[in-house]
Parts: C-alpha cells; sequence; structure tokens
C-alpha cells in the first residue's frame, strides 16, 4: 500500500486543528478504546465535542487525502484494528454526548458519543425505556447501526428498526438528516448496515412506554450445566415472546472486585426480562425454578435497572469473543457446548452464552438487517489480562465456535463478531443494495468501518489506495498552488 511521502503527510495533517498525530500529548489515550485489547495506530486521531468541529474535521481530513473511521465507545474496536487504520485517521466521538427527551412522542435525539446509561437514566425519569443492550456503557449510535439487540427483542424486535431519524456527516463534511422521506435509501442502510455510509453524530430513537419490568438472573453451580442448559433449551422452544432469556456457563477468577458468589466459581446462569405482570412471569420461570438455582433474582424492577442485570463489566476491559448464529439445537449441540464448556472442561473461556432470538427478532422490517433468522445466537468471550494472552484467548473462543459451527443457521449478528465480517451477508439482494447506496454517498470509499460492505473484502487495501491517491493528488495540486501563492 503507497502512502503520501513521510514528510508531506504530517505537515498536511498538522495543519487540521483537532488532530492529535502519534508524536502528540495524549494520542495514545485518545486512540484507546473501550475494549482495551483493541490496538489502534492511526495517522492521527480526533475527538470532536460538536457536530460542527466533527463536521470541519472529516472535510479538511478528506481533503487532505486521507480515509476516517468513525467510532463511538469502542466496544467493537477489535474488527477496526484487525482492519489496520494505518492509512485513515480516526474519528472518536466518545465526547460527542447529549440526550433529549420528547415526552409526548416518546422519542430521544442522542448525540453520536452517548451511552446507553445515559439515555436510559433519562428515559426512566418519564417512565419510558429504550431498547438498550446487556451494558449500559456501550454506545447508542454503534450499537443501533449493528441492529441492536435488547432484552426487548423477542416483544419489540431490533433496536434499529426503532430509528427514526439519523445526523450523518458525509464524506464532503455535509451534515444530512436522514428518515424514511429523507434520503430514505440510506435510512435504510443505516439501520444495520453498520458504518460505511458516514458519521452518525445524531440519532432519533422511539422508547417504549415501560417503567417497570419483571427482570433478574437464575445462578446454579457448574455441576448443573448438563442439566439447566437441556431444560433452558426446551422451555424457550415454546417460550411466550414476551420473555427474552439469554444462558452463560462461567468461569471467573478469584478476584477481591468480584461477588462473593461469583469469585473464583464456575457457574450457570440465566437472565432477562419478561414483559408480563407478575403472576404469570412467574408461571413461565416455573420450569426453570423447579431445578433450584441457587440464586433467584428475578422480581419487579425499575425498568433502568434491566441494564444491569447481565452484569456487564463496568469499566473497559480487554477481551476476545467470536460469534455463531445458530438454529435449534438439538442433544448432541448441547453435548458439544458441555464438553467445551461444562464442568469438566478444562480450558473453557471466561464466558459462553446462548441468546434467545426469534419473536420479533424474526420477523422482517425494511432495513438493512431485516432479521435474525438463527434461534440463538452463540457469544464466546474470554479476558486478554495481559498482551502476551491475545493469542491463547482468542484460541479458546474460537474453539467453542467451532465446536458447534455445524448447527449455523443465519448471517452472524455484527456486533457480536470480532473478527472482520462483511454486511450484507443475508442475501445477495442486501448486499448489492448496499453497494448502491454506498455508491452514491460515498463513491471514494472514504469510511473505514468495523465491518465492510461485501466488495470491501479482500479489496479494501486495493480500493483504499487508489481513493487516498486520487485525493492525494488533488490536495497535493491545491498545496502547491498555495506554496506558489504565498511566494509571489
Amino acid at each position: 500500500m503507497t502512502l503520501l511521502p513521510p514528510a508531506v503527510e504530517p505537515a498536511l495533517l498538522r495543519a487540521i486543528d483537532g488532530l492529535l498525530l502519534p508524536d502528540d500529548p495524549g494520542y495514545d489515550e485518545a486512540c484507546t478504546p473501550w475494549n482495551l485489547a483493541a490496538v489502534q495506530h492511526p495517522l492521527a486521531v480526533a475527538e470532536p465535542t460538536t457536530i460542527a468541529e466533527a463536521a470541519r474535521i472529516v472535510a479538511a481530513v478528506t481533503a487532505a487525502g486521507h480515509r476516517i473511521a468513525p467510532q463511538a465507545s469502542g466496544h467493537g474496536a477489535m474488527p477496526l484494528a484487525e482492519r489496520g487504520l494505518e492509512d485513515a485517521v480516526l474519528l472518536r466521538l466518545h465526547r460527542l454526548t447529549g440526550v433529549q427527551i420528547d415526552v409526548e412522542h416518546r422519542i430521544a435525539r442522542v448525540l453520536g458519543g452517548t451511552l446507553w446509561r445515559d439515555v436510559i437514566d433519562a428515559a426512566a425519569e418519564h417512565g419510558l425505556a429504550a431498547l438498550h443492550g446487556s451494558s449500559p456503557d456501550v454506545s447508542v449510535s454503534g450499537y443501533a447501526l449493528g441492529g441492536g439487540l435488547s432484552f426487548y427483542a423477542r416483544e419489540h424486535g431490533l433496536a434499529a428498526h426503532h430509528v427514526r431519524a439519523l445526523e450523518l456527516i458525509t464524506a464532503t463534511g455535509e451534515v444530512v438528516r436522514v428518515t424514511a422521506d429523507e434520503h430514505p435509501d440510506l435510512f435504510w442502510a443505516l439501520r444495520g448496515g453498520g458504518g460505511s455510509f458516514g458519521a452518525v453524530v445524531a440519532m432519533e430513537i422511539e422508547l417504549l412506554p415501560i417503567a417497570d419490568v419483571h427482570a433478574g438472573f437464575l445462578l446454579w453451580d457448574i455441576s448443573a450445566a448438563s442439566a439447566v442448559l437441556a431444560a433452558w433449551r426446551d422451555w424457550t422452544r415454546e417460550l411466550d415472546r414476551c420473555a427474552t432469556t439469554s444462558l452463560r456457563l462461567m468461569r471467573f477468577p478469584a478476584m477481591p472486585d468480584l461477588p462473593p458468589f461469583l469469585s473464583g466459581r464456575a457457574v450457570v446462569v440465566t437472565d432477562g426480562a419478561i414483559l408480563a405482570d407478575d403472576q404469570r412471569a412467574a408461571e413461565l420461570l416455573a420450569p426453570l425454578r423447579a431445578l433450584a438455582p441457587e440464586m433467584d433474582t428475578f422480581g419487579r424492577m425499575p425498568a433502568a435497572g434491566l441494564a444491569h442485570v447481565h452484569m456487564d463489566p463496568p469499566v473497559p476491559s480487554p477481551a476476545v469473543g467470536d460469534h455463531v448464529m445458530l438454529g435449534d439445537l438439538d442433544d448432541a449441540a448441547l453435548a458439544a457446548l458441555i464438553s467445551v464448556a461444562g464442568p469438566d472442561a478444562g480450558d473453557a473461556p471466561l464466558s459462553v452464552e446462548l441468546r434467545h432470538l426469534g419473536g420479533a427478532v424474526a420477523e422482517p422490517q425494511d432495513a438493512a438487517v431485516p432479521s435474525l433468522d438463527g434461534d440463538y445466537a452463540l457469544f464466546v468471550v474470554d479476558l486478554v489480562p495481559a498482551p502476551e494472552l491475545k493469542a491463547p484467548a482468542s484460541a479458546r473462543v474460537g474453539g467453542v465456535a467451532e465446536t458447534v459451527r455445524g448447527w449455523a443457521r443465519g448471517a452472524p449478528y455484527l456486533n457480536f463478531l470480532d473478527h472482520v465480517a462483511d454486511t450484507g451477508a443475508a442475501s445477495v439482494e442486501t448486499a448489492e443494495r448496499l453497494r448502491r447506496v454506498r455508491a452514491v454517498y460515498d463513491p471514494a470509499g472514504t469510511w473505514v468501518a468495523a465491518h465492510p460492505l461485501p466488495e470491501m473484502v479482500g479489496e479494501d487495501q486495493a480500493m483504499a489506495s487508489s481513493s487516498r491517491a486520487l485525493r492525494s493528488s488533488q490536495s497535493g495540486i491545491t498545496s502547491a498552488r498555495s506554496a506558489w501563492n504565498s511566494e509571489e
């Protein structure tokens, strides 16, 4: 890949106000995403605090001949780091935050770097809830651009299908409003199609009229894994769509920061939410409670409490993961999972999770991710406490994924993938439509997304090099003219 001459490139970038270059104080901190295992070394990094500042930076960077990788919280930073940012400027949006609630219309307008916890708290003041994920410190924009799978999903569908408007910075630095009526093809693409079309700096999302919810978790020792996994599988096969749950086989190191019931233990946990009254919820939970969990926290709680039920890490952490979309799980599939994550698995990862899908999640909508077609989403995660442990951790999570790949069905859920995969994998028609939208709004391939469009896979470096060369030659001519005029 051909880069601009080293003597020219830093000078062009240094002239852009708001960029940090590798030798600037604060560069390393600005490049660090939430997932600390993802190492990012872009040409430069920007941390705008306003939409106007972000648009100005985008216009200047593209005029200088460089590509741009937008990023909010950086939970899903691993694929972007894998693609490499050596020829791109990283546009960190994590300082561009804010929430406004339209109570009458049940709409939240959130700026591009806003985390779910801020939306959850703001909505709760008005007896409303959002289709957030299992972690409160994930960004709203990144989550929705990938689809958005919540504990309300089987009743209400994917979060992307509840987006009503977006504000997007295009490759030229223009800010456009995108709705079903304004730029409708782009609106379709952004609802699940990822970050290949621009930088989302604001989003309007529907809220749910939910003030409280029946939610919690059930916990057993890992010795009960086979019985619990089989019972949960049987239970979910006929489960009312008002219930959205997950099941995890988990192993925790002995750490003082963990609660005693988790520290140094291996456990089975099923958690989630039931959108029904307490009597109906108790009826639904009865088959699992018959297995005598040692802990049972299911009960009525404020809707804002649902963001903490899954007990995701509350602070930035280094981790690797893998994912497979699965169909129905027969007994052989359960035995395969137990062999790599059950009580006798010698080197199992931190968490082997199954998310129950179906219901509204499987009902197609007019969006780039119309639905999730599997019955369960497998999500495997392991911690990386030191850089040299990344390779063995990746091998562990990949090994679990491979063990059950024979039961795979449907396109993957991109927000669960820790390696590069193309968007539009659900169908040839989806892929082609995404390509057409990209050709209209970013024909030069300015934007670098965690998961590229299909034609970018395997061709990304060539496309990036040619588009950068074209823009660089244009900016070089402009710089030469400026220098000539100044000498005159």
